[in-house]
């Protein structure tokens, strides 16, 4: 199978993003982990499979040019992050249309995914930019957290919201997918919210998530420190200030 990657839509650090017609293509840097692409295809698969969700449809794992590569639907729409942007005064609307759809997510059910306790767990205790008695603590607070099995994106921001013409909507990107703790979920779009430095934005999205489910705030705080380090962890230069900040485990007890 011949694709077209002329049209290059976005870039990271480890794969370029095109849209070839009706298809969306992935393309990974050479040497990138094959147990990594495996792993983010069966993931997708999983949820594609085993819940209703409006998500892009995985076509095909393969090579190209001996490097991996994902193909998934192209969804023709607006990321939600650019309406939010060229529509200030509709920011409530946005905002309640968001949760609404995070709700959906976190009201699904996909078993055979991995726990995020686990991920956590392995993602703190491998991390080299932490100090050990602050991962100790972490882990000790992350081990006393509630057990769930809801469905958790794992990158949940307006940006992997498309919205279709006719007011349809599709979520993009799974690879981050676990089953868990609905809070924790909510602690990582929090900090999605803030470091990108729209906090006022942050915080109403909490307490509208809070005043729909009835969640106490407290629960999805006692998290933030937690999602703060395994995004340190990470590694990327420009957010370590900022996420060692929100570490301080202290702040929400």
């Amino acid at each position: 199978m011949e694709f077209n990657l002329n049209n290059p839509i976005a870039e990271r650090k480890t794969k370029t993003v095109y849209r070839d017609e009706n298809k969306t293509i992935k393309l990974f840097v050479e040497n990138y982990s094959k147990a990594g692409i495996l792993n983010e295809a069966l993931i997708q698969s999983r949820v594609e499979e085993n819940t209703d969700l409006h998500i892009s449809k995985l076509l095909a794992v393969t090579k190209i040019e001996n490097r991996w590569a994902l193909v998934t639907e192209y969804i023709e729409g607006t990321p939600l992050d650019k309406l939010m942007a060229e529509h200030p005064e509709r920011e409530e609307e946005y905002l309640n249309f968001f949760v609404d759809i995070q709700l959906d997510v976190l009201s699904k059910k996909v078993h055979l995914l991995n726990r995020i306790k686990d991920k956590y767990k392995r993602q703190l205790t491998d991390a080299t930019n932490i100090e050990n008695n602050t991962k100790y603590e972490l882990l000790q607070r992350l081990e006393g957290m509630k057990n769930h099995d809801k469905l958790c994106h794992g990158d949940f921001n307006p940006s992997n919201v498309i919205v279709k013409e006719n007011g349809e909507y599709s979520i993009i990107d799974w690879s981050h997918a676990t089953q868990g703790n609905a809070a924790a979920d909510v602690a990582n779009t929090f900090l999605i919210f803030s470091i990108e430095g729209k906090s006022n934005l942050a915080d109403k999205y909490v307490n509208l998530y809070c005043e729909k489910t009835g969640e106490y705030k407290k629960e999805i705080q006692r998290w933030i420190p937690i999602v703060a380090a395994i995004r340190k962890a990470k590694g990327k230069e420009e957010e370590q200030d900022f996420l060692s900040h929100w570490i301080n485990i202290v702040d929400f007890e």
